[in-house]
């Protein structure tokens, strides 16, 4: 996070909630899912999301703005990877933490007062 030129550490809560921002969108979800395999680059990730490289490409701004991503220049081209190997760990465990979803049951988007 930059406050005036100068980086600083995010809080505990903000860190939570831009790792819940960017969970909050099932192709940003397939993103990193996908670069917790192994770095990409944005064409390669498209065709393989099945996405448009405008749309991915606003996917993965929000990435780097929260924190989880970071791009690695060679030559010409741009590769996106995680921005910290522990985050392979942190899906991992997210990916499991939830182990009893009742399949009639949609998480409804906190404006609409549901549940997440």
């Amino acid at each position: 996070m930059y406050l005036h030129g100068v980086l600083t550490v995010a809080s505990d809560i903000e860190v939570l909630a831009r790792f819940g921002r960017a969970l909050a969108d099932p192709i940003r979800c397939r993103i990193l899912l996908t670069l917790r395999e192994a770095p990409a680059y944005p064409a390669n990730l498209a065709d393989a999301l099945g996405v448009s490289r405008t749309r991915l490409s606003n996917h993965l701004a929000c990435l780097r703005d929260c924190g989880l991503v970071v791009t690695v220049p060679e030559g010409r081209r741009t590769r996106y990877e995680l921005a910290d190997e522990r985050l392979v760990h942190a899906l991992d465990d997210l990916r499991t933490a939830v182990v009893a979803v009742e399949t009639d049951r949609t998480c409804v988007d906190a404006e609409t007062k549901g549940c997440c």
